[in-house]
């Protein structure tokens, strides 16, 4: 079958599009055609060395997809061959097939395609977590979210205002100003340098907002501190772009609680994985939640797709297609 490999830690070039053995599925596992894997900044961490060190190169790179189950091992139930699947985290979603845990697996009902439920898995069950779990948006609260028009932010803004909430974007650029209020956002700043507080204090009469949602990296972090209220809640995410270095905790201001939002927390049981992916299927198909697709790569083009995100100019989910 063919795969996206990485050579070595690096820029895109390290990417390879080559032949790999065929997967089988062992006791407890499903082989699955993939028909669309998820391009995810955490592949980008990977490519640059920030994680999955342990594991030996040449690897395959990817962790998200959607596609349809060709076989089972032993010990399988619940996931049986021909069924749609989709799944958030199964190292090796760059290729054209792939062996997955079926405890892993979410099914797919029929008012989803593959398309979607690819596109929607890392990204939705973060924003779902963020939006519910880790500061549950209430009618009327405030949310600031950072990289609105990305695809963690179109999904964030869409759950807030689902919940009820007000949500200030913030963009890098005109055009992704449209995209953001096309999502929701009632108000929406385009900034560049980290200059972003005054403004949405200013929209909030001086009181700051009851929650941020950063995963900028450590350029926009003090801005993120100064744009909360009093007790207002910080949820920080994104490791792949930096931490913002060691903090006194006694320097915080304004009584605010911050933390580091992680998805996996969201869905640590099989059971609450299939549950949190249900609830955004049912969004979507009651047209409650717009998935917005950002580019389609051939999957032997998943350096250029590297490339698109890195360089910012790209809005929602980029799927590759093996």
């Amino acid at each position: 079958m063919k795969a996206i490999v990485m050579n070595g830690t690096g820029g895109p070039e390290m990417l390879e599009h080559v032949e790999r053995p065929e997967p089988v599925a062992g006791p407890g596992e499903a082989l699955v055609e993939i028909a669309f894997a998820g391009v995810n900044f955490m592949d980008i961490g990977v490519r640059q060395g920030a994680a999955w060190t342990e594991m030996p190169n040449p690897k395959i790179l990817g962790v998200e997809g959607a596609g349809r189950v060709l076989a089972t091992g032993p010990g399988v139930e619940g996931i049986a061959p021909g069924q749609r699947v989709a799944w958030v985290y199964a190292p090796g979603s760059y290729a054209e097939r792939i062996v997955i845990p079926a405890t892993s697996l979410v099914p797919v009902p029929d008012a989803i395609d593959d398309r979607t439920a690819a596109a929607v898995m890392m990204q939705g069950l973060t924003a779902s977590h963020f939006a519910t779990d880790f500061y549950p948006v209430q009618p009327g609260d405030v949310a600031f979210v950072h990289a609105a028009a990305g695809g963690v932010g179109l999904l964030l803004t869409q759950i807030a205002k689902l919940r009820g909430g007000h949500v200030i974007g913030r963009v890098s650029s005109a055009d992704k100003a449209a995209v953001a209020r096309a999502a929701g956002a009632d108000h929406v700043i385009v900034d560049t340098e980290g200059r972003f507080a005054e403004e949405a204090l200013r929209l909030t009469d001086g009181e700051g907002v009851h929650v941020v949602y950063d995963g900028s990296g450590p350029k926009t972090f003090q801005g993120s501190l100064d744009v909360l209220r009093r007790s207002g809640t910080f949820c920080w995410y994104g490791p792949i772009l930096g931490g913002p270095g060691p903090l006194d905790i006694m320097s915080l201001p304004k009584s605010i609680k911050i933390g580091y939002g992680v998805f996996s927390d969201h869905i640590h049981t099989p059971e609450l994985l299939r549950a949190r992916t249900m609830r955004l299927f049912d969004w979507i198909a009651d047209g409650k939640l717009r998935i917005e697709i950002g580019g389609e790569y051939p999957l032997a083009d998943a350096a250029r797709a590297h490339a698109d995100m890195e360089s910012r100019r790209t809005t929602g989910k980029l799927l590759l297609v093996p």
